[in-house]
């Protein structure tokens, strides 16, 4: 079984590429983002308090967003592996993966880093703003902000994962065809 973690700040690609990944490979997309948005709007008990946090302007522990992702895990044993989105952003939830899994004697395969410069990144995110409907991709402010925040909590994660020779990086930049044949060849040998 393949447990892949896929990182990258935003724009560099991962919800893109997840979507062939997880076809090509058989895998169980787990995006918290869209974790988090159907145990809210289907008001689950983790959802509730997961909305509660989320009011308060405040983000989910990450013990709830574990226990989420244990949820969406436990439900999918029947596929190939996964391919983790959004998570871990922290090393405190990397470890919290690896307790996890380790109960259930499974581990991280690998960790695959979609890389590309700044500036390239923003570009993108501005042109995908046009039409997300997203206030959060309209506002190069904003976007820096949260690569701010991605170089300080996420960033460690890649030293995190090259300590246990599990960080693979990858060039995201070319075309989508290009950037998932890059892919596809370091998972290929995982």
């Amino acid at each position: 079984m393949k447990l892949i973690v896929l990182f990258g700040k935003p724009g560099a690609g991962k919800g893109t590429q997840a979507a062939f990944l997880k076809d090509k490979y058989n895998l169980c997309h787990i995006s918290t983002g869209d974790i988090f948005r159907f145990n809210i709007k289907n008001e689950t008990e983790l959802g509730k308090k997961a909305q509660e946090y989320i009011n308060q302007g405040q983000l989910v522990p990450d013990s709830l967003t574990i226990n989420m992702l244990k949820s969406e895990v436990e439900k999918n044993m029947d596929k190939a592996g996964f391919l983790f989105d959004g998570f871990p952003r922290t090393i405190a939830q990397a470890e919290a993966l690896d307790e996890f899994l380790s109960s259930i004697n499974l581990e991280v395969t690998g960790t695959v880093g979609l890389e590309a410069e700044d500036d390239v990144l923003v570009a993108r995110i501005l042109e995908r703003g046009k039409t997300s409907g997203r206030a959060d991709d309209q506002d190069e402010a904003k976007i820096r902000t949260r690569y701010v925040e991605y170089n300080e909590k996420t960033a460690p994660l890649i030293d995190f994962y090259k300590a246990q020779n599990k960080y693979h990086a990858v060039n995201g930049i070319g075309s989508i065809e290009e950037i998932t044949e890059r892919l596809s060849k370091v998972i290929d040998n995982l």
